[in-house]
């Protein structure tokens, strides 16, 4: 590998974890031209901090994100703080001449996504938004036969991302049940950008949409012996329409956190006259394809490990969680090193902005009962 990327961390929680995990992986990507290696990281909390002490290459760690972006010991900052944090915190990286690869949402709203993509304009410096699912070989070989225009004419796409956890109603609030921190967006923000990446990577851009929000619990317990409100949105359904080939298309995102029988999926399905296909974290290792002719026929095909960037794991093993995470830091690496060399690159910027312009459009259409243009 040639030049070593230095990476900092704010916030290390559960992906801050998963980002140390990561990048002590990074030897088994297969000629990648670019080192990585975690050297800081800032948590609040002295707990979360003395994990990171297990991991060799980290040399700062600190309760003073400041003193982090002040270090010349760092290139990259990943920032996993609440929403309401990020607009902030991704300033005030930028500010620091620091590259930035930011959570999702991007900001607590649009205003704030949008302050923080100007930001990133005028200072120069790279900035992605994290998004992991879509690189997965199965959403992978979805996106290409679907960008390849070998279904026909596209007649719907469904995309979206379920979990089960919250049908708990024991469950204990955290903030991610607020509007304070984690945005009036709710479980769109939470959600939402795993199930916007890939069609908006593949050009479908909604032209209107109408939205079915749902609140279904409205208190949990706090964790203190009492109840705490919860007033984020809990399910979310979105109808949209998209252009594609001069047709308008229907494309339905689907961001839910109580979804029965679901403990973390993500999924698309792309139908058309010719072929579909389709691919859920269901069966990681599956994916299924239409073809139409005298008799119509699905077939599935069993995918292997195949990411978009070669590592030493067999391709008769299947992927998982881990292994889609190190390839979305390897594209973000790549990307910045100006070697992605035509592949699947993480959510940009505008991305990041078109998402909560559809949130907030779903906001609006949700109060007016109706469809709203984009």
């Amino acid at each position: 590998m040639g030049d070593t990327t230095r990476i900092g961390i704010i916030g290390g929680g559960l992906m801050g974890r998963e980002v140390a995990s990561a990048l002590s992986r990074w030897f088994v990507l297969e000629n990648f031209p670019v080192g990585a290696e975690l050297t800081a990281v800032c948590d609040l909390a002295e707990q979360q901090c003395e994990w990171f002490r297990r991991v060799p290459s980290v040399r700062l760690l600190t309760a003073d994100y400041g003193e982090l972006l002040a270090s010349a010991d760092v290139d990259v900052v990943y920032v996993a703080v609440p929403h309401n944090l990020h607009e902030t915190i991704y300033l005030d990286v930028l500010k620091a001449g620091k590259d930035l690869f930011a959570e999702k949402p991007f900001g607590i709203d649009l205003k704030a996504a949008r302050a923080i993509a100007a930001a990133a304009k005028s200072s120069g410096r790279f900035v992605r938004c994290s998004s992991e699912f879509p690189f997965l070989p199965g959403a992978q070989r979805a996106c290409q036969i679907a960008g390849e225009g070998k279904l026909g004419k596209v007649l719907e796409i469904r995309s979206g991302f379920h979990h089960s956890s919250d049908l708990d109603p024991t469950k204990p609030a955290n903030w991610k049940r607020q509007v304070s921190t984690c945005g009036e967006i709710g479980v769109m923000g939470d959600l939402g950008m795993h199930a916007v990446h890939l069609p908006f990577r593949l050009g479908w851009n909604p032209k209107r949409v109408y939205a079915q929000l749902q609140k279904i619990y409205h208190e949990r317990p706090d964790g203190k012996g009492g109840m705490a409100a919860c007033d984020t949105w809990d399910n979310a359904m979105l109808h949209t329409e998209v252009e594609i080939d001069g047709d308008e298309v229907p494309l339905r995102f689907e961001m839910k956190r109580l979804a029965p029988g679901e403990t973390n999926t993500w999924f698309i399905e792309i139908l058309g006259t010719d072929g579909g296909v389709k691919f859920s974290t269901k069966e990681p290792k599956t994916l299924w394809t239409f073809q139409r002719g005298k008799e119509q026929l699905w077939q599935k095909m069993d995918l292997g490990f195949h990411g978009p960037f070669p590592t030493i794991t067999g391709g008769i093993f299947e992927p998982g969680f881990p292994d889609c995470f190190l390839q979305m830091w390897a594209a973000y690496i790549a990307e910045r090193a100006g070697k992605l060399d035509g592949r699947f690159g993480c959510v940009t910027p505008e991305e990041a902005v078109r998402s909560h312009e559809l949130f907030e459009a779903a906001l609006k259409s949700r109060e007016k009962r109706g469809s709203v243009a984009l």
